[in-house]
């Protein structure tokens, strides 16, 4: 009953708020009772044989895409809309409405949403203690497209946006904005998401004890609307165990393959050599994806001058690799959904490829004279995180991974030619896509 509700709530009060909207069944409730409004939308539920006759899918659909195009909300699926009255869901059938949602997340809403599902029980007007969804959609950092197009919320409905809106909403939405996208707020995150080992490290003597301070000053945190402290976009790709829980693809996908090519009819022998997900946060990807290199990458005996005959050289100059996958993670364009760095290795090059076009007025031709950051908390934050304690595969001084004078490309391309003879190559793909191409010595390089 409802006062049996209150009572157990009241006895777990002392609790952790959660990340949830309406986070515990009396708030929930209470907000049921008042029916629909900007962040609580109510669905019956209605089956035909095994499979959810109403509402429609595209429905349910767009609303999810309404709340995440506008301040996040919560959709329910198992209350009457207009009656207001708890009918539930079967328990032999949660499991089809369940995955109706996540094919509609996946399938039916560009880019896809992860929104938080969760199964309640709550009084019916029998008594009885029924099943619905609660389907928990935060404010989104991404523009989403549902079957009805391009949606917000207004008031208790959704609505299709006119085309200025939808223009304000794409430049608020991604790294144009007066706000850069690195410094957006995550509205699903909070701090305690942020790992004290992380942070902690750009603390100095300086530092006070009030940490809320430090996370505000760093923007790995800022005041969301209502005044509590959010982690940022930055705060999130710098501080969290795993940034894809907010940015799916905030990850280096590397790929080691046998050959010059991608070959797949070449049995038995496999085209991949190897192959692994770097994840964690960028500094800790930059470090994994450099030992991948490592550990991938061939070392021969080359030609040299006669004096030296020949001697042991490395498939590629680390440093430089180091440098090319620092500057990737600082400078890729977060705000594209569903993009990723890509690092080959093959035979005879290396490739990166870092999601985005090269920011403002920047050129292929003045990537190494001409200085710049599209994501400048990022940047800031790479700038005083120190280098990996065992830095062996590293060949120079620096103490910190991001080097603010600018020398980053220059080292790539001086390292490497001075390895391999040929000097490396920098490709705009469509103005998406930045690939940066490192090649290894052949038989015929010589000292």
């Amino acid at each position: 009953c409802y006062s049996c509700l209150l009572a157990s709530d009241a006895a777990t009060g002392a609790r952790s708020q959660r990340r949830s909207m309406f986070g515990n069944r009396t708030e929930l409730l209470d907000k049921i009772r008042l029916g629909e409004e900007a962040f609580l939308e109510l669905k019956e539920v209605r089956f035909a044989g095994q499979r959810v006759s109403a509402p429609h899918r595209d429905s349910i659909a767009d609303e999810l895409v309404a709340f995440a195009n506008s301040r996040g909300g919560v959709c329910v699926l198992g209350v009457a809309d207009k009656t207001r009255e708890i009918q539930g869901v079967p328990d032999d059938r949660t499991g089809i409405v369940e995955t109706l949602v996540h094919e509609l997340c996946y399938d039916s809403i560009k880019p896809s949403l992860a929104p938080h599902i969760e199964w309640l029980r709550l009084p019916a007007p029998s008594g009885a203690e029924v099943a619905v969804l609660k389907i928990d959609v935060p404010r989104s950092l991404f523009v989403h497209q549902g079957p009805g197009g391009y949606l917000h919320r207004a008031g208790n409905a959704k609505r299709e946006m006119s085309p200025d809106y939808l223009a304000r909403l794409f430049q608020q939405r991604n790294q144009t904005r007066l706000i850069r996208f690195d410094e957006q707020i995550v509205a699903d995150a909070e701090l305690k998401d942020l790992a004290p080992e992380f942070w902690e490290r750009f603390e100095t003597p300086r530092t006070g004890a009030d940490h809320e301070d430090l996370l505000s000053k760093l923007r790995i945190a800022r005041q969301d609307d209502d005044g509590s402290l959010k982690p940022t976009v930055a705060g999130v790709l710098m501080t969290s165990q795993d940034p894809r829980r907010w940015l799916p693809n905030a990850f280096v996908q590397a790929v080691a393959y046998r050959g010059e090519e991608i070959r797949t009819d070449d049995p038995p022998f496999p085209y991949q050599l190897d192959a692994a997900d770097i994840v964690g946060p960028l500094d800790k990807q930059v470090e994994a994806a450099c030992q991948f290199v490592a550990k991938n990458m061939r070392t021969a005996a080359f030609k040299s001058s006669e004096r030296m005959g020949r001697r042991d050289r490395p498939q590629f100059d680390l440093t430089a690799v180091f440098e090319a996958l620092v500057n990737a993670v600082a400078h890729r364009d977060y705000s594209i959904h569903g993009a990723k760095i890509r690092l080959r290795l093959f035979e005879n090059r290396l490739e990166l490829y870092s999601p985005g076009g090269i920011p403002n007025t920047l050129s292929v031709e003045n990537l190494p004279y001409v200085q710049t950051a599209r994501n400048e908390i990022l940047a800031s934050l790479l700038a005083k995180c120190p280098v990996p304690a065992d830095k062996s595969w590293l060949t120079t001084d620096r103490q910190t991974l991001m080097d603010r004078r600018g020398e980053g490309v220059r080292i790539i391309m001086e390292n490497s030619e001075r390895l391999s003879g040929r000097a490396p190559e920098y490709r705009l793909i469509d103005d998406a896509e930045l690939l940066l191409t490192i090649y290894a010595p052949t038989d015929s390089t010589t000292d």
